[in-house]
């Protein structure tokens, strides 16, 4: 009887206990706990699809040549999975199809042209095609780089690599660039595509998604920047290169500053609009030196006029009366 009651007060005692104690035992997680531990889960699971898409996606726009490695498969006919590499007239030689030209299709378009030759073997079959080893890719860069030149490449490159071996920017650079991409060669009526990329946004801003993948017979060009002038009271008048985003302000300071005699209230940009003619944009400098008004950017072929103090007249018979050409620094320009 006494032992039944000693276990009843040890039983009590521990149940007590456990129920008191903070530091031991297995404590459930809070609900928010859960609910951010789901949260990291699925953007887990987001950040895994989408790497695995991208890679498909690469591997589905690249544009198969000599020395490159694939796998093959095909459901129901063993005889076909295969490591094969593409000689350098761009075949390869398989089981039951024998030798086919796969030099520029991509690897689906291979998948396809595999399972149409299989048809009169197996009545249903599966073909899957992998890049193992990119070995083929010649890429050109172009343009204002400081080594424009023919690459030619293994694995996978993306342009942030190729601009890179192309030596970066030259100094005339502009602020965009072209990927021209060839047409595919099951679409011999296909054109070329341009895709075009904001570098300002890519190097500047750290845009990372408009650091494309490029590919085999790819072209970049980097075209020149533009240009601006800058006239009137200024201490260095003449034409500027137009490389990035560039604002009145900064583009005043690249003309080395106002003279003593300026109007800073009076400055105008005289700018192209789409009917081939000059718009007249009134600027007050004066207030966007000392952050009382918004600083202006700039165009390409945009002229800067900071006029002297006393000739605000003088704008006017401008805009009516001028025609032909302006010089800034041995360069002229049309109104």
């Amino acid at each position: 009887m006494f032992n039944k009651f000693l276990k009843a007060v040890l039983l009590l005692l521990i149940l007590f206990l456990s129920s008191c104690s903070g530091g031991y035992g297995t404590k459930a997680l809070p609900a928010a706990d859960l609910s951010s531990q789901k949260k990291t889960d699925q953007l887990n699971e987001a950040i895994m699809s989408k790497a695995a898409s991208r890679q498909r996606q690469i591997e589905d726009s690249y544009l198969i040549g000599s020395e490159d490695l694939l796998e093959i498969e095909a459901y129901n006919v063993d005889e076909l999975k295969k490591t094969v590499r593409v000689n350098s007239q761009g075949d390869i030689a398989l089981p039951l199809i024998g030798v086919i030209n796969i030099k520029g299709l991509t690897t689906s378009e291979v998948e396809q042209l595999i399972a149409k030759k299989l048809e009169k073997y197996v009545e249903e079959t599966v073909v899957t095609v992998y890049m193992k080893e990119y070995k083929s890719q010649r890429i050109s860069v172009m343009g204002a780089v400081n080594t424009p030149q023919v690459f030619a490449l293994t694995g996978q490159r993306y342009l942030l690599d190729m601009l890179m071996m192309a030596g970066g920017l030259s100094k005339d650079a502009g602020n965009i660039c072209y990927v021209i991409r060839p047409t595919l060669r099951s679409n011999p009526d296909s054109r070329a595509s341009t895709i075009v990329i904001d570098l300002g946004e890519l190097l500047e801003n750290g845009n990372l998604s408009l650091n494309i993948p490029v590919f085999a017979g790819d072209v970049i060009n980097v075209p020149k920047g533009g240009v601006i002038f800058v006239d009137g009271a200024v201490n260095s008048p003449g034409a500027f290169n137009l490389n990035g985003k560039i604002t009145v302000v900064q583009a005043i300071t690249m003309a080395k500053g106002v003279t003593g005699t300026a109007n800073l209230s009076d400055v105008r940009i005289f700018r192209e609009n789409k009917k081939g003619e000059k718009d007249i944009i009134p600027v007050d400098y004066k207030a966007m030196r000392e952050g009382e008004k918004p600083d202006i950017q700039v165009s390409e072929n945009d002229i800067i006029i900071v006029p002297e103090s006393g000739i605000k007249n003088f704008f006017s018979g401008f805009a009516k009366t001028v025609r032909g050409a302006m010089s800034f620094g041995g360069v002229s320009v049309g109104f």
